[in-house]
């Protein structure tokens, strides 16, 4: 606390806005990772399991419309604790005897878990442009990759959290303990988050939730089909197909996807060295083009890989990797983007819509993830994977060329 006294109060705060996330983001991967493997281990089906995050990303996307609205209109401290609590009482809904864990009443917990989460990552992400200079675009870059890619990394290091409290603890304690962490995060976050940062000068009304931004339409737009490709093979089919065909335990499952998390966000946070800013270069519409092409090449040759049954493990695993990293650089450019492109007074709303965009990729992508792997299998999630990406590639064709400072 010492060392935050000698900050300014703008970066106090934004320092503990980003100290709540990445709790939050701890306890959001790790529950992610235990309800899978939990219910996989029940026999549910992969369609079943993906049913239960349906609500979590259909409020997600709800709640990054109104998110929006509400942090211009209320400051991003509110709605950051607000998410904070929700995500404590959703925890606690899991806390229920192993009987009373029922498809509706998991979905019900999701649900308030998906608007927990996005509204702590609107509130996050939108702090960032009001403490950078608008003329400071590289620096903006640099601070956009790091809070994402340090997300990442947390959100895979919560994988690893919940497959080794999974096997060490069992399901209800595992979920105790992290209520319990999170908990005094929360209070913490009571008595440290004073400042109305983000709050609107005129009070938008509610009916300007809907970006009137071309730029920020467009880019949503790509990012929609982007995240789509990310968890239609990511999210329910490939934890279910490492462990139905590797064999794989928990551990081994948890493990693997928190390091892929892990070198995913790591990669993200040096994007803009990856991307030529050390060369003073920042990215527009074109550098969203390029790297999603590049992007959609990986999915398909490992589609190509399982369906000719040519090295499919070694090359699944590799192919990952490279995914990951390609992945990772096309959505910090994305989340650069955003924040550059969005409104200084209520940039909660552009942001907002932007992160609905995102969920409704989620939603789409978990919901497929599930169905077309339990019908189709692997390859075929993978096929779908290549088509979303090369839609958003297609998509990023109108994004602006160059930036306005």
């Amino acid at each position: 606390m010492g060392l935050l006294t000698g900050l300014s109060p703008e970066i106090r705060q934004y320092l503990v806005v980003t100290g709540n996330y990445w709790a939050f983001t701890l306890t959001d991967g790790a529950l992610r990772m235990l309800v899978v493997l939990y219910f996989h281990g029940l026999g549910y089906s992969p369609l079943n399991i993906a049913m239960l995050f349906l609500f979590y990303e259909i409020f997600g996307v709800v709640t990054n419309l109104i998110g929006g609205w509400l942090g211009a209109r209320l400051g991003l401290n509110k709605t950051m604790n607000i998410g904070l609590f929700m995500q404590i009482v959703a925890l606690g809904m899991l806390l229920v005897p192993a009987a009373a864990l029922t498809i509706p009443w998991v979905m019900a917990a999701q649900a308030l878990s998906g608007i927990a989460k996005d509204l702590n990552k609107m509130s996050a992400k939108s702090s960032i442009k009001l403490l950078v200079p608008a003329d400071a675009q590289g620096q903006l870059y640099k601070w956009v990759a790091i809070l994402t890619g340090s997300k990442n990394a947390l959100k895979g290091a919560g994988f690893f959290l919940g497959g080794a409290l999974l096997t060490l603890l069992g399901f209800q304690y595992a979920i105790l303990c992290m209520a319990v962490g999170l908990l005094l995060v929360w209070i913490f976050s009571l008595f440290n988050l004073k400042r109305d940062l983000g709050k609107a000068k005129n009070k938008p009304k509610f009916t300007e939730i809907f970006s009137k931004s071309q730029a920020v339409n467009t880019l949503s737009a790509a990012r929609l089909f982007l995240f789509g490709a990310r968890d239609v093979w990511f999210v329910v089919a490939l934890p279910v197909y490492l462990a139905s065909t590797f064999g794989w335990d928990h551990w081994y499952v948890g493990g693997f996807l928190a390091l892929w998390v892990i070198a995913y966000g790591v990669v993200q946070a040096f994007a803009p060295r990856l991307t030529g800013k050390n060369q003073g270069k920042v990215p527009d519409g074109r550098s969203a083009l390029g790297w999603a092409v590049l992007l959609s090449v990986v999915p398909a040759c490992i589609a190509l890989a399982i369906s000719y049954d040519f090295h499919a493990a070694n090359i699944l695993v590799g192919g990952l990797m490279l995914f990951g990293a390609l992945f990772a650089i096309n959505s910090s450019l994305h989340s650069y983007l955003i924040v550059s492109y969005a409104s200084e007074d209520g940039v909660s709303l552009d942001v907002g819509f932007y992160y609905m965009a995102n969920a409704m990729g989620r939603l789409i992508g978990t919901v497929l993830s599930g169905w077309v792997y339990q019908l189709y299998g692997m390859a075929a999630c993978l096929w779908i994977s290549a088509v979303f990406i090369a839609l958003a590639a297609l998509i990023s064709v109108k994004l602006p060329r160059h930036q306005q400072a």
